[in-house]
C-alpha cells in the first residue's frame, strides 16, 4: 500500500525559510518521479516542483530560484527547501508520487503559512 507522510510545515514570516519532508513507503522509491503540489484556499491544486528518478527537476515559475526539490533514495524521502517565502506561498503542500498508468498518489498535506 502506497503511503506518503509529509512534515515540516508551519508558520513563518515573509522572507523566512522552511524545509518540507515526505517519507514514502509501499513503492520502489528510486524508480518513481516525485513532486510537491500546493493548494491555497479557493484555488486549484498546482504543481510546485518535480524530481524524476534520475534527479532531473522542474519548477513552477512562481518558485523557481527560491525553492529546491531533492531526494534521498536511501531514506525514501523527498524534500522541498523553501527560501525567501512570500505570503502568496501560503497553502497546503502535498507530496506526490507518479505511479504506472499515469496514476498519481498524494499525501495528506502539510500547512505552510507565511505572514507579512
Amino acid at each position: 500500500q502506497v503511503q506518503l507522510v509529509e512534515s515540516g510545515g508551519g508558520l513563518v514570516q515573509a522572507g523566512g525559510s522552511l524545509r518540507l519532508s515526505c517519507v514514502a513507503s509501499g513503492i520502489i522509491f528510486r524508480l518513481r518521479a516525485m513532486g510537491w503540489y500546493r493548494q491555497a484556499p479557493g484555488k486549484e491544486r498546482e504543481l510546485v516542483a518535480r524530481i524524476n528518478s534520475g534527479g532531473g527537476t522542474n519548477y513552477a515559475d512562481s518558485v523557481r530560484g527560491r525553492f529546491t526539490i531533492s531526494r534521498d533514495n536511501a531514506k525514501n524521502t523527498v524534500y522541498l527547501e523553501m527560501n525567501s517565502l512570500k505570503p502568496e506561498d501560503t497553502a497546503l503542500y502535498y507530496c506526490n508520487v507518479e505511479l504506472p498508468l499515469n496514476t498519481n498518489r498524494f499525501g495528506q498535506g502539510t500547512q505552510v503559512t507565511v505572514s507579512s
